[in-house]
């Protein structure tokens, strides 16, 4: 049987049930240009927030904020072969503007290591200089040819980090800090994702780049959703764009340059990896909306008791909002369970008549009664309960769906449900072959004792291997 909100149920269609709740959510549109998408405020509002969460890491790792043109020279990126190569059937091109043809055709940015490389050049002499630590908050646009709101769309918001160093070590070490103290910590403690963490496969490394750092989520589907990269550029991009600095010692040498990146595409994640039968769960130190009070009834004492309870509740530092609107009861449950909304204060006139009110966790819908004395401090801990909770059941579900195997075959068996892991030597280029063939990627290689190796070299690395969105 459906559930009552007429969302397609996870196990009858997954995408569907996807689709489903990004507009019963309002989370998103579809824009008027294929491939693009009209963000709603609600789910901008938690993309702010993700925006914060990850800014906030990202300064502390001392990069700054500064932004760069939407508008790239098409001989900018023609300057980084391999680059351009790997963006080709992605980019969109400006050849007519301002009622003539252009004398140099522009980009629009599919990514900004070119012009952002073209300005470090400029910007950096010396070693005191470096090192160098931008980041930008932009779109960037990327031609779908099968877009799906958030996961894949013509142009996407997201941040883009761009460093230049004087040494590969410091290059290295600050795109694995980016990695780990900025990306995998938001993905883990603020959308309770276990992501795994490795690097790319040299088949999968983004373009241009020497390595490529992942973290990869598991959706509820057991498919894999790439939720950050940070690449290891080497010199490749100093080389194209003469990015080079006087060293203390005196001679000059080119610099080493790192670029990072995580987006929209995030917002996805999060609804497949928490959402259920009954629309979007999000977690409480995400959430926009932390608790909501839901009046039984549109009655004087009742919503006066509400209003209190909304103002207690924002005093005691809980993102709150009173639902003050009229209709069924019923109704407006079922809407703010759609929206995922970690608790839900219900005031109604029995519970009111014996001093309490009804508190209900989105994540398990189990309802509990709470003085009205109590309810400030109670809600605060459930919030730090759900949040535990919603990352530990999907440790759980990962690690269910995640099968050590010996071979490609049992590989490709185990990808039609979750993640395979299996010896990186077993695999080799010509089983990654054999497994993109099937529709199933290398997501990341990492060591046995699942930390992010150094080089697809390193002996004995495995890999996680699966299908992917």
């Amino acid at each position: 049987m459906a559930p009552s909100n007429a969302l397609t149920p996870q196990s009858e269609d997954f995408p569907r049930w996807y689709q489903d709740v990004v507009a019963s959510a309002e989370m998103a549109d579809n824009g008027p240009v294929r491939g693009t998408m009209v963000i709603r405020p609600y789910g901008y509002s938690i993309w702010e927030r993700i925006q914060r969460e990850l800014d906030d890491r990202i300064k502390e790792a001392g990069a700054q904020n500064a932004y760069f043109p939407l508008f790239i020279p098409e001989s900018y990126l023609a300057r980084e072969a391999e680059h351009v190569e790997g963006f080709s059937p992605e980019l969109a091109v400006v050849t007519h503007a301002g009622g003539e043809d252009l004398a140099e055709p522009v980009v629009v940015r599919p990514t900004s290591e070119t012009v952002i490389g073209e300005f470090m050049a400029k910007w950096i002499q010396s070693y005191r200089d470096l090192p160098l630590l931008l980041n930008q908050w932009a779109n960037v646009v990327r031609w779908e040819l099968r877009p799906r709101l958030f996961l894949r769309s013509s142009e996407f918001l997201w941040q883009e980090g761009h460093t230049a160093h004087a040494t590969a070590a410091d290059a290295a070490a600050y795109a694995r800090r980016i990695h780990l103290d900025v990306y995998h910590d938001v993905i883990a403690s603020v959308m309770a994702v276990p992501a795994y963490v490795g690097i790319k496969s040299p088949r999968e490394r983004f373009a241009g780049a020497i390595n490529t750092l992942t973290c990869e989520g598991m959706m509820r589907d057991g498919k894999a959703l790439q939720m950050s990269t940070s690449h290891e550029l080497g010199q490749n991009f100093a080389r194209a764009f003469d990015i080079v600095f006087q060293s203390e010692a005196g001679p000059s040498a080119l610099c080493h340059t790192t670029s990072w990146g995580a987006s929209t595409r995030l917002i996805g994640g999060l609804i497949m990896a928490h959402g259920d039968d009954r629309g979007l769960v999000v977690p409480p130190r995400l959430a926009p909306i932390q608790a909501v009070v839901v009046p039984v009834r549109d009655e004087a004492d009742i919503m006066e008791a509400a209003q209190r309870l909304t103002a207690e509740l924002r005093a005691a530092g809980v993102r709150v909002t009173l639902d003050a609107a009229r209709g069924s009861f019923g109704r407006r449950v079922t809407d703010w369970e759609i929206k995922g909304v970690p608790v839900r204060v219900e005031v109604g006139p029995r519970d009111l008549a014996e001093g309490r009110v009804t508190l209900a966790r989105r994540d398990d819908e189990v309802k509990e009664p709470v003085a009205l004395t109590a309810v400030s401090d109670r809600v605060r801990a459930l919030l730090e309960e759900i949040q535990s909770s919603l990352f530990e059941q999907a440790t759980r579900r990962r690690d269910a769906a995640t099968v050590d195997v010996g071979d490609l075959d049992a590989a490709l068996d185990a990808a039609e449900s979750g993640f395979a892991r299996l010896p990186w030597a077993v695999v080799g280029a010509e089983g990654e072959a054999r497994l993109n063939a099937n529709a199933v990627t290398v997501r990341c290689l990492q060591r046995p004792d699942g930390t992010t190796p150094d080089s697809p070299d390193e002996p004995d690395l495995v890999a996680l291997v699966a299908r992917a969105y």
